[in-house]
């Protein structure tokens, strides 16, 4: 596969990373731009030698691993369809996925990974309302024994990484991402490992997953939960309504995030801290992807905000 075929066809161009061109071409530029920097770093441009050179332009290069994280084929397949081998594909990957991380990072699209990073982009928020919530990714079973034990999530019934996401409810942008974290832990322990703190005057919203969770700085809106035995008044019922209402809206930027098949589907790569790598780059994308699709609509009148990226 080729960028430059793939191009001529706009829907298919989307559908096979994500992307619309004008988007690819706006990503790409920052892309350059990290992949330049990231050669005068190592000293010496990218040579494998021996082996005939297949993603010649950047614009091949970025196809290749936007491609690989939207649809996340085995290497083996991802290097047929690009015409390489399979240790040539596990190289691109790795030597790539780095490089769209730096690039969102140069459009300031990666959410914040500490507690302090995030504070600050809370205060630019133009609305002080934000919803926190835990997403789970499927991993393959783990061989050790220990590792089956920690990374079993009893709530989804199976293997799984877990990380804690903060969003922006007027946008749906992801402005926290929190570690990864074993599947076993609770939703409640991962926020409290985080130490987040709100803006004063902010309002979280969050679920009944973070009975008890009450950080400095916002007023919390959660559901009520429902007494063992007995039943929730008309009015809780009626309340819980509205706050889940709200905090739908969170749902829909996982959604968008696990558009991306690399974070939806089990998760394969053994490699140490690329679990959490892709993550982090996938958040970036929903959020680049979603500001672009926003502005767009802004330019004419008065629209609701884009809908999640597909």
């Amino acid at each position: 596969m080729k960028y430059e075929e793939a191009r001529k066809k706009p829907r298919v161009l989307q559908q096979l990373t994500g992307l619309k061109i004008e988007e690819f071409d706006k990503l790409k530029a920052a892309f350059q731009k990290a992949y330049e920097e990231d050669e005068q770093e190592r000293g010496t441009p990218d040579r494998r030698a021996g082996r005939k050179a297949v993603l010649l332009t950047y614009e091949d290069k970025l196809f290749f691993i936007l491609f690989y994280l939207r649809h996340y084929p085995t290497q083996e397949v991802l290097g047929f369809w690009f015409g390489m081998s399979q240790g040539q594909a596990n190289h691109w990957i790795h030597r790539l996925t780095p490089i769209v991380k730096k690039a969102l990072g140069h459009e300031k699209e990666l959410p914040g990974r500490t507690a302090q990073d995030i504070k600050e982009l809370m205060q630019v928020c133009p609305e002080l309302a934000f919803i926190i919530d835990g997403t789970e990714r499927p991993i393959r079973r783990p061989t050790d024994s220990e590792a089956r034990r920690k990374d079993y999530s009893g709530k989804k019934k199976r293997h799984a990484k877990k990380n804690i996401v903060v969003t922006e409810k007027a946008t749906g942008e992801v402005i926290g991402l929190g570690a990864t974290q074993p599947g076993s832990r609770h939703d409640k322990a991962c926020a409290d490992e985080e130490n987040y703190t709100f803006p004063e005057g902010s309002t979280l919203f969050q679920d009944t997953g973070f009975q008890g969770y009450a950080p400095e700085g916002a007023s919390v809106e959660q559901p009520t939960k429902k007494p063992r035995g007995k039943e929730l008044s008309p009015e809780q019922k009626e309340e819980n309504r509205k706050i889940s209402s709200e905090r739908v809206f969170v749902e829909h930027s996982i959604g968008g995030i696990k558009v991306f098949h690399i974070v939806s589907t089990i998760f394969r790569n053994i490699k140490e801290g690329f679990n959490d790598l892709v993550m982090e780059t996938v958040c970036g994308l929903f959020n680049f992807i979603r500001g672009c699709r926003n502005a767009e609509s802004s330019l004419g009148a008065s629209s609701p905000p884009a809908p999640v990226p597909t």
